[in-house]
């Protein structure tokens, strides 16, 4: 096994000599569409007395950037402003540090975006313009440790940020414009100012509300409120842009890559990534979900963005998990795989180090070897379409009025665990968004709906419409139980699809447990009897067929749970594979046998092509990663699918499968998940050999990642391939 130094410098040469010379400077009016590969040099205060520009020039060419995002104005300014207030970095002096590198880098031929950080300022700032600021409802004004945090709805955003923007244009020519804090103050505070207060009685004829609360109308009417806010400031910001740089200078802001921040931060991701020429993505560093949410994360902004344009994601290299450590290297192993699973996605690289110097100079080498590997394969890499038969439905909406203030246990847990379960099976898939249903959806045999509670109407008749037409339907939790504002419905929305009537409260279904309890569910038909093991009073005898979803589950009539159910009656004829058993004593083990070991409340409904999965297991998943939810899981989409699957991957070892056609070839991202569990990581662990197959015919397939062709045979309608081992990553296009 090489050590980290050892695979970082084999790695780097072996990606240097498939290298092709930089790339030109990009096509003026279509850069934002060329430029594939970035990185960001993030200053700091210190900076500006030494930023060695040289080095970092240098340094560009060898990690093949064509873009740079460099510290403009904002917060901090690294250039002369002629706005007195703008607050010029500490030790700036009278350099132009920003103008410096831009120039730099328009001369290397690379595109420049400049960097704001624009919703926070100094004292000074607020005593000159107290009416720009965000206020509590005490009149405080709302503050970030030392600086004073503006208001949205001010002329701060209407008229100084614009003539700050229209400046640095004028002074600098970049391409476009990237800000960290854009969207102003969170949906955890309320801003009472008076141009607030003013707005929304004018909009919606009522005051600010005193406090949070989903159920009153008048806080959701100003949960809307804000979110059309932002995206009046999306607009205005990028008209402010193109009247002073020209059509193709952009302002992109910046975007999270969770649906749930961007919730916190009112930025709709349906309005802005369909708007949006590029997403820029503030996404860093993975979660509990691990690598394979990077390339959920591409997936599904490419699902709204459109796959022929970029989505470049900030990739740091120094430590950013739970304890970020600014000035320190990340585990070259634990950024790679970050980056190869953006890859993965669909996400264009950027490389990311706070400050222009570092003691630690481990960080250096980690992005070089990743960088040239884009470059000499980015034909493959964009501009390309999934290939897979399910689909994932996602909507804000539900993240809002069904997760309200706990989205990420009653809506995330869900979304991620069942999606963990299909990578865990090699199950391609894409979100979509169901309000893209049907555009989208024509090509997917499977549509799968996770706990996607807030449905309105439409939506609801757009998954009939699915369904009538083919395709099959999992849905889980608290699916359709809520309208599109989080209010309760009487019924399920899709009752006629489960087969299934709610029969409780549907508040209730927010009282989601944060602890484990001690429940099982019960396995239809019971098989024990036949199985080896010791015999019992009252054991029912072996005997029945269990369905399809149950496989693997022969020698168990029960598993574990631990989540919720919720209380329904169920249509006449429809099957229930899976019941609930209730809770019962953990501690002390003496006390640990079943009260009442059989229900009729059901876990699992199947009728006919729809699964209606009761029990929470995906939430449960999503949480506690526990096998045999995951087989579960993934039993019952490939039941779904009739085990008919696009593509296949067979051997030993856990992986993340990601498939896209262009014409005339297929490729296949292969990324090796095996021993990443831990966090973070610094070693990886080969596996091999495995068997790659996918739909269709083929006559080569390269591995980009080994640098070699191998041989393809072809049986049964599907071209197949011999993968020897796999390190972090392979990348197989068959053609």
């Amino acid at each position: 096994m090489p050590n980290r130094r050892e695979f970082i410098t084999t790695t780097a040469a072996a990606f240097g000599a498939a290298a092709m010379p930089l790339s030109a400077a990009p096509d003026p009016g279509k850069w934002h569409q060329k430029t594939l590969r970035w990185g960001q040099t993030n200053i700091t205060e210190k900076d500006p007395e030494r930023y060695d520009i040289a080095w970092w020039r240098e340094f560009w060419k060898r990690t093949r950037t064509q873009g740079v995002i460099i510290n403009a104005g904002g917060i901090v300014a690294y250039y002369p402003s002629k706005f007195p207030l703008q607050h010029r970095a500490e030790f700036l002096g009278d350099r132009d540090l920003y103008g410096d590198l831009a120039k730099a880098a328009h001369a290397d031929g690379l595109v420049v975006i400049a960097r704001m950080d624009s919703n926070r300022t100094s004292e000074d700032f607020y005593k000159a313009h107290p009416d720009w600021f965000a206020r509590d409802a005490s009149g405080n004004p709302y503050r970030a440790e030392d600086k004073y945090i503006t208001c949205i709805n001010s002329l701060y955003y209407d008229e100084y940020l614009p003539s700050v923007l229209t400046e640095i244009v004028e002074r600098s020519h970049p391409e476009g414009f990237a800000d960290n804090s854009w969207s102003g103050l969170p949906r955890e505070s309320i801003c009472h100012c008076d141009n607030c207060a003013r707005k929304f009685r004018a909009k919606a004829g009522a005051a600010i509300p005193a406090k949070h609360d989903w159920d009153d109308p008048v806080y959701r009417q100003w949960i809307e409120w804000n979110y059309a806010r932002r995206v009046e400031t999306w607009d205005l910001n990028n008209r402010t842009t193109k009247a002073a740089g020209g059509p193709d200078c952009l302002w992109f802001g910046m975007n999270s890559g969770s649906v749930t921040s961007q919730s916190r931060s009112f930025r709709d991701c349906k309005q802005i990534f369909g708007r949006a020429e590029m997403v820029f993505l503030d996404h860093q560093a993975r979660g509990p979900a691990g690598f394979e949410e990077n390339a959920d994360t591409g997936k599904l902004v490419h699902g709204v963005l459109g796959w022929d344009k970029l989505a470049p994601e900030s990739m740091a290299m120094y430590q950013s998990a739970t304890n970020s450590f600014r000035l320190a290297s990340k585990p070259a192993v634990e950024a790679r795989m970050w980056m190869i699973e953006g890859f993965a996605g669909g996400i264009q690289p950027w490389w990311h180090h706070i400050g222009a110097y570092h003691e630690d100079r481990r960080m250096y080498q980690t992005a070089e070897p990743l960088m040239k590997f884009y470059e000499a394969n980015e034909r493959y890499l964009v501009n390309r379409k999934p290939l897979v038969s399910v689909g994932v439905a996602w909507s804000q909406r539900n993240t809002d009025y069904f997760g309200r203030d706990r989205a990420a246990e009653l809506v995330d847990a869900p979304y991620r665990g069942f999606v963990s379960a299909m990578v865990r099976a090699r199950v391609g898939y894409v979100p979509i968004h169901i309000d893209n249903l049907e555009r989208d959806g024509a090509g997917l045999k499977v549509l799968v709906l996770p706990s996607l509670a807030a449905m309105s109407d439409a939506q609801c008749e757009s998954v009939r419409k699915f369904v009538k037409n083919g395709g099959s339907l999992i849905a889980t939790g608290a699916t359709s139980l809520f309208d599109e504002n989080g209010q309760p419905r009487a019924d399920f929305g899709l009752a006629d699809l489960f087969g299934a009537h709610y029969t409780g409260k549907a508040a209730g279904e927010r009282a989601v447990a944060v602890q484990t309890q001690h429940t099982y569910l019960r396995l239809i038909p019971e098989l024990r009897a036949g199985v080896y093991g010791p015999k019992g009073p009252g054991e029912p005898p072996a005997g029945g067929k269990r369905h399809p979803a149950l496989k693997g589950f022969e020698e168990t009539d029960i598993i574990p749970f631990g989540g919720a159910v919720s209380a329904m009656r169920v249509d006449a004829g429809v099957e229930v594979p899976l019941t609930f058993v209730p809770v019962f004593p953990i501690y002390p083990p003496e006390t640990s046998w079943m009260r009442t070991p059989k229900t009729d409340i059901p876990g699992l409904i199947l009728n006919g092509k729809v699964a209606f999965l009761t029990a929470d297991i995906d939430r449960r998943y999503g949480r506690d990663k526990l096998p045999d939810h995951g087989n579960l899981l993934g039993n019952l989409v490939k039941w779904a699918l009739g085990d008919q699957l696009p593509v296949r991957l067979e051997g030993p070892g856990m992986f993340d499968v990601s498939a896209y056609t262009q014409p005339g070839r297929t490729i296949v991202h292969v990324v090796n998940l095996t021993a990443t569990g831990r966090m973070p990581i610094d070693e990886l662990i080969p596996v091999g050999p495995v068997k790659l197959s996918v739909a269709g015919k083929g006559k080569t397939a390269k591995l980009l990642v080994a640098g070699r062709t191998v041989p393809v045979s072809s049986k049964n309608g599907h071209a197949t391939v011999d993968i020897p081992t796999v390190l972090d990553h392979e990348v197989i296009v068959v053609e």
